[in-house]
């Protein structure tokens, strides 16, 4: 059994479950790692965990989004997990360098804020589903910031004005996402 394994199921389990069906979600990701073991964590399988990160600023009123090129959508830097992942956390962070080049990012917490499975689309060819596990970072809109081949822009999007081309409860979930941090946050 993998660290990587290990750390899954550690994570999903500590999640809490506030949020619109996120008991059921949370009880059926760690479902399938049970079933699956370390291949719940790969590609092979047409629905495996990934990792993101839920960028926000230090206000948390904003939040950095990536425009998706197959998925023709705004969505937070995220995608799947590497075998020289230490964890989930480093995977999100990982996720967020190569996707929008932001390097000086602090964690207020190593606890995930968020679970959500979604579906893909026909553009992602095997992928199927993503058990996707959120993490908050706070990072500076004044840093520079890049676009990776897999998008075709980064932006800093207030909370309250998303763009229209986001996933179905994105909104719900950054919103989620800031009162996670600020309750994380010292006074």
């Amino acid at each position: 059994m993998s660290a990587l394994l290990d750390d899954a199921r550690r994570v999903v389990t500590d999640l809490g479950t506030d949020g619109p069906g996120a008991a059921d979600v949370r009880a059926g990701v760690l479902a399938h790692l049970a079933a699956h073991g370390d291949a719940a964590l790969g590609r092979e399988l047409r629905e495996h965990v990934t990792a993101s990160a839920l960028v926000l600023d230090a206000s948390l009123t904003r939040a950095l989004l990536c425009f998706h090129r197959k998925g023709r959508f705004w969505v937070q830097p995220g995608g799947h997990l590497d075998a020289g992942d230490a964890d989930l956390l480093a995977a999100a962070l990982r996720e967020l360098r190569e996707e929008t080049g932001v390097t000086h990012a602090r964690v207020p917490t190593t606890r995930a804020a968020d679970l959500d499975r979604h579906a893909l689309g026909d553009g992602f060819a095997r992928c199927a589903w993503h058990l996707d596990v959120g993490f908050v970072v706070l990072a500076d809109p004044a840093d520079v910031v890049t676009v990776s081949d897999e998008s075709t822009d980064v932006a800093w999007w207030p909370l309250d004005a998303l763009p229209d081309e986001v996933p179905p409860g994105l909104g719900d979930r950054l919103a989620r996402a800031a009162r996670f941090a600020q309750a994380a946050l010292p006074s």
